[in-house]
């Protein structure tokens, strides 16, 4: 589906609901199927959390994936963990070329039962569930944190519980820190000491309600909107905490350089709104804590004709597609001067942006997302709009609700 965003002027005053964050929605599901007394509300309407479910529930013994890859490394470690289960999980083309081989050797470490069915060191892979007696094991610590947080969500159901060293410099420690929040939540013990993480057993779970904050990575495109926007444009998102779990809430401090400021308020809403004109000619964010909100940054910066440095983008490479490498050709298209590095993005400052420009997407949900609010600057066409659904399923409808004029063509 391809859809043409016509340069639009937005509502200035607007209100969006955004459905549970995608993180700590696949988080809560896993724990919620080694505990099934957990109760859980305001999860994520995403295809990944979608594909989680059914993933979960099923009794197929080749599940498929799709492209969630937070499902894929997930799953790997709770059917490692099912004893008597039987499975081979697998996913499209671009989740075959996705490394998993740092997880499933770790859990191999441990003493799990898992094989490759094609190509070493990638899905599809199968697993034999199993009693997991050993608790110690290591990782470099600049892998992605869902390798992390796969052996975490399920070490208080291992017999002596985990104790996982992290070597090197640690990256991404948000959603290490997610996760361990969700865990202290339902009455697990840990602790995160230096470079020792450790997650004590844990056999039984009360009754308990969950609620999931929404997402921060699908509210970045509205703080982007609103800092595209006049000053005076003011949009609520509901629901969110001052004390998010999320890394990618650094939206409220990194918005600040384009003119936006944050407001919490007491019925755990958010209103976003453009204060002043920007004054920032360049900006430099080490985005370690939350790659995920690069490509809003970026094509936030370019749209404003402000420069940037980004660093810490490292596990952008292995993403749906190569984001930085996604993010130099798409954004050279409307006119960009940028360079990106295996890590970091670097973007002259310009204030010319060519008019209806096609954006490919690459079948990456962020790049239809981060390139939409440029239509309150230009007109500019998104190929495979649908992708969309893997994150945020109602991004296009929400985007008509504030004023932007949105075409299929």
């Amino acid at each position: 589906m391809k859809l043409f965003l016509q340069k639009s002027i937005i509502n200035t005053q607007s209100t969006i609901a955004i459905s549970g964050s995608k993180s700590e929605t696949n988080r809560l599901l896993l724990l919620k199927a080694l505990y099934p007394k957990i109760i859980l509300e305001n999860i994520s309407n995403s295809d990944d959390s979608d594909v989680m479910t059914k993933a979960l529930s099923s009794d197929d013994f080749v599940k498929n994936i799709h492209h969630a890859g937070t499902a894929m490394r997930f799953l790997t470690a709770y059917f490692a963990v099912k004893e008597d289960s039987q499975v081979v999980l697998t996913g499209s083309s671009r989740m075959k070329e996705r490394p998993i081989k740092i997880l499933v050797e770790a859990l191999q470490q441990l003493g799990a039962n898992v094989s490759y069915e094609e190509n070493e060191g990638y899905p599809p892979i199968k697993i034999k569930g199993k009693k997991i007696t050993q608790n110690k094991v290591s990782l470099p610590a600049n892998v992605s944190s869902q390798y992390i947080s796969a052996l975490l969500l399920i070490a208080p159901k291992l017999e002596n519980g985990l104790e996982l060293t992290l070597e090197g410099e640690i990256t991404s420690v948000p959603y290490i820190k997610m996760t361990l929040a969700l865990l202290d939540e339902i009455g697990v013990l840990t602790s995160f000491e230096g470079n020792v993480i450790t997650v004590s057993q844990k056999s039984e779970v009360e009754n308990q309600k969950l609620t999931v904050e929404s997402d921060w990575s699908s509210a970045s495109y509205w703080y982007s909107i609103v800092a595209l926007s006049d000053v005076g444009t003011q949009i609520t998102l509901s629901s969110y905490k001052g004390n998010s779990l999320q890394g990618d809430s650094a939206l409220d401090e990194i918005y600040k350089y384009f003119g936006v400021q944050t407001v919490f308020n007491s019925d755990n809403s958010v209103t976003i709104s453009k204060q002043i004109t920007h004054n920032s000619q360049f900006i430099t964010h080490n985005l370690n804590n939350c790659p995920d909100i690069a490509q809003t940054i970026a094509v936030t910066c370019f749209g404003l004709g402000v420069g940037c440095d980004l660093y810490g983008l490292h596990t952008l490479k292995i993403k749906e597609t190569d984001r930085l490498e996604a993010l130099k050709t798409e954004l050279t298209k409307l006119n960009a001067e940028i360079s990106v590095t295996n890590d970091s993005l670097h973007l002259k400052p310009s204030n010319q942006i060519k008019d209806n420009v096609t954006i490919a997407t690459y079948q990456d949900h962020r790049m239809a997302m981060a390139f939409a609010p440029l239509a309150l600057k230009t007109n500019i066409l998104i190929e495979e709009a649908e992708v969309v659904s893997k994150s945020y399923p109602d991004f296009w409808k929400d985007l008509q609700a504030v004023g932007f004029v949105v075409n299929q063509l």
